[in-house]
């Protein structure tokens, strides 16, 4: 983790963040990417106390001081603060301070939508301090990406490794740009120092796979060449005849029961297949408004296009296809962009059992193809991360629907995005 400090904290405990940030190392060894500590990307309100750029994923974080430390803190993104059972208020009558947080990851995903920055999720960090011990938030704001924690090193890396989701690392050139987004007088890194940080063309492990038990030290020195053993020299020992005959015969007739084994079982089954269609189709009208096609994927290896919950119920109990579609429209006269996913399973039963997973909140979606390496065309660069969804079962089908603002930021709770998740699942299969 590199660290570029581009102004103060806003915020006492921004110290502590930058803190816990600093605890990681530099480079790859524990997490990697690079910490903005007090930056104000343009068309921002106000400056935030960080944003982490991770290989995979991007975190805004923001300060909140609390009066007093705190055993627990309940803490609802639109409704009231409790500490210990007590409402938290304001001189000015804010309900929480969430919404200052909530509005600046806003501003950066609009930044990187109007630079035409390739997707990245984002997701929302409001540390609390001087002390909380516990913190309570409902499910809907988790599957919103938010995440209300004190700062420490373990509790931040629990929150990149939940929020930094992107199946593929992001590269150094692409690393360059979400930075020049950001932060547009920064001179570039080299690519040699985001490698170093974790931004390389390779899938790598990602974020779930690191320990958030113990974060260790890392030095320069530890990064020392391996030489590889030499494997030990072997003595072949002397056998009588008889021993070296029977050797023999064994193995003829091993290799005979092998072969006969082998010509018993069933083939290999294909592995996963993945189809992209960008020929033209036809505009499909639904309520008398217009949805321009965007081209279709489909897949047969649907538990790698889904994240969260829903990742693990589609490695258990597989999909038979998924075809990701997309569209461009209109919710009154402003232009959003649409997804829908169609899963289709061995039947109703397990259709309906994964519609429960789908519509219960905190429990993932469906990856947008962009993530991995089909792009919209005509230059769009739309992130799903806020979107409004809906889903609904059709036989031994399910429909994913997300919606966002192409121009403007999204909420999932926008009633003419949530109208025009509605009216799209009504789209032509």
């Amino acid at each position: 983790m590199r660290l570029i400090r581009l102004g103060d904290e806003t915020s006492a405990v921004g110290a502590d963040v930058r803190a816990a940030l600093a605890s990681w190392g530099r480079g790859d060894g524990v997490v990697g990417g690079i910490a903005l500590i007090g930056c104000k990307p343009p068309d921002c309100p106000e400056p935030v106390d960080a944003i982490v750029v991770l290989p995979r994923g991007i975190m805004v974080v923001v300060g909140v001081d609390l009066p007093d430390p705190a055993m627990r803190l309940d803490a609802p993104v639109n409704g009231q603060w409790k500490v210990d059972g007590w409402p938290l208020v304001r001189a000015d009558g804010a309900v929480n301070p969430a919404a200052e947080a909530v509005q600046a990851a806003t501003a950066v995903v609009a930044r990187l939508q109007a630079q035409r920055v390739e997707p990245m999720p984002v997701g929302t960090v409001i540390a609390v301090g001087p002390y909380v011990a516990r913190v309570s938030q409902p499910s809907n704001d988790l599957a919103r990406g938010i995440r209300i924690l004190h700062p420490e090193p373990t509790t931040l890396l629990t929150a990149a490794r939940e929020l930094a989701v992107y199946e593929h690392r992001c590269s150094p050139q692409r690393a360059n740009a979400i930075l020049a987004a950001l932060v547009p007088n920064h001179p570039p890194f080299t690519p040699e120092e985001l490698s170093g940080e974790g931004f390389t063309e390779s899938a790598g492990a990602g974020l779930a796979s690191a320990s958030t038990l113990l974060i260790p030290r890392v030095t320069l020195s530890e990064h020392r060449p391996v030489t590889p053993a030499r494997p030990a020299a072997k003595r072949l020992g002397w056998l009588p005849v008889t021993a070296v005959l029977l050797v023999g015969l064994l193995l003829v007739t091993g290799i005979v029961v092998a072969i006969a084994a082998a010509s018993d079982q069933p083939q290999a089954t294909e592995g996963p297949k993945t189809s992209v269609s960008v020929a033209q189709q036809a505009t499909q009208v639904v309520d008398g408004v217009a949805y321009a096609p965007k081209g279709k994927v489909q897949d047969t290896d649907c538990q790698s296009r889904a994240f969260g919950d829903m990742q693990v119920w589609l490695q258990a109990n597989p999909c038979a296809a998924l075809t990701r579609s997309r569209y461009e429209s209109t919710a009154g006269n402003e232009p959003i962009a649409v997804l829908l996913a169609d899963l289709t399973f061995q039947d109703a039963g397990r259709a309906e059992a994964f519609l429960k997973v789908a519509s219960a909140p905190g429990t993932g979606s469906i990856i947008d193809p962009s993530v991995h390496g089909t792009p919209w065309p005509d230059g769009r660069k739309p992130i799903f991360d806020s979107a409004a969804y809906q889903a609904k079962q059709t036989g031994a089908g399910v429909r994913i629907v997300q919606v966002i603002w192409l121009d403007k930021a999204s909420t999932p709770d926008d009633a003419a995005l949530v109208a025009a998740a509605r009216r799209s699942l009504n789209l032509p299969a």
